[in-house]
């Protein structure tokens, strides 16, 4: 008897029901986090020229945006705010102002969606004047001195409405001044999803449009965000965060680094996050617009991958409307 007549592997893939039944790795809404971009003013909505179909919404409308998320059960939004040009500074200090659009953002939602979890972006970038995740003095990025900031930023979230803080600027030592601060504070419930293994890419070109940090950009961020040729850095950095007090963490961007994914995975028993980012969306949607690939398709084969990657869950901008196909 010949190999394949006494094992045929197609025979479990012949029909959908049997396809179905052996499938090793599922996505659900439940394994999606939809990042929303907040804007100041009232009933308004910008488009995003690099972002297709994604565009800043006034809090008022990212509220019903959560509602629609909720319906569909999707578990959580990352809110990233849009700070108006007269509110940003050198020193970033409305990172920190109670009253400030996140912060707003945070609590209408949290108010109106209570069943909806809230993670915050925390990062100087869109608050600062020169579009870097830190304070700069003399053109260097300062460390110590940014986290100061950046805990204080972390405080009014929390305060606000924040369920889960997001650091996404890859200081050395902020989750560990976070956790102390959320502590000694009172908050000792807030979660920290960690940017652990964030790289320095080129695939964030969208999004810094999209929060109104990358016309203002001065430099680069290479000294702070990890080198994509590295490896092993990437574990180091996870390692640092979670000892640091990292609730969860993160590998951005996504598809470029599954392999960074799997690695973080089998090294660490934390769930692990991946954000499938600005740049790899406008890929997708600009290829699907274009006729070059099916755009439904692209979405689910994408999340499968960074499912099957080991991935508890992933942002995308495709939150919702993959939580809608999936629940037709």
């Amino acid at each position: 008897m010949g190999f394949l007549e006494g094992r045929r592997p197609r025979r479990l893939r012949q029909s959908a029901w049997v396809r179905a039944l052996v499938r090793e790795t599922t996505v659900s809404p439940a394994d999606l986090i939809w990042p929303l971009f907040i804007e100041d003013g009232t009933n308004a909505r910008s488009a995003i020229a690099t972002l297709p179909g994604v565009e800043r919404l006034t809090i008022d409308l990212a509220v019903e945006a959560a509602r629609a998320a909720a319906a569909e059960g999707i578990p959580a939004l990352a809110l990233f705010p849009n700070t108006p040009d007269d509110k940003r500074s050198e020193t970033a200090e409305e990172a920190y102002n109670p009253d400030n659009l996140m912060c707003r953002a945070l609590a209408a939602i949290k108010s109106a969606v209570p069943e909806i979890g809230l993670i915050a972006d925390t990062a100087l970038d869109e608050y600062s004047s020169d579009g870097q995740d830190g304070l700069v003095r003399d053109g260097v990025v300062l460390n110590d001195e940014t986290v100061e900031v950046m805990v204080r930023s972390a405080l009014v979230q929390a305060r606000a409405g924040a369920d889960v803080i997001a650091p996404s600027d890859m200081m050395d030592g902020r989750v560990g001044a976070i956790r102390r601060g959320l502590d000694a504070d009172g908050l000792a419930t807030t979660m920290i999803m960690s940017y652990a293994a964030k790289y320095a890419s080129c695939f964030y070109g969208p999004f810094r449009e999209a929060v109104g940090s990358g016309r203002r950009l001065r430099g680069d961020k290479r000294t702070y965000q990890l080198d994509f040729a590295n490896r092993a850095e990437a574990l180091r950095e996870v390692e640092a965060d979670i000892e640091e007090g990292a609730d969860m963490v993160m590998v951005k961007p996504g598809l470029a680094y599954l392999d960074i994914v799997r690695d973080v995975a089998e090294a660490f028993e934390l769930p692990v996050f991946a954000y499938q980012v600005s740049g790899e969306y406008a890929m997708i949607a600009f290829a699907a617009e274009g006729g070059a690939l099916d755009r439904q398709a692209a979405i689910m084969e994408t999340l499968m991958a960074f499912r099957r990657a080991g991935c508890a869950g992933i942002l995308t901008y495709f939150a919702l409307e993959a939580a809608q196909a999936l629940n037709a």
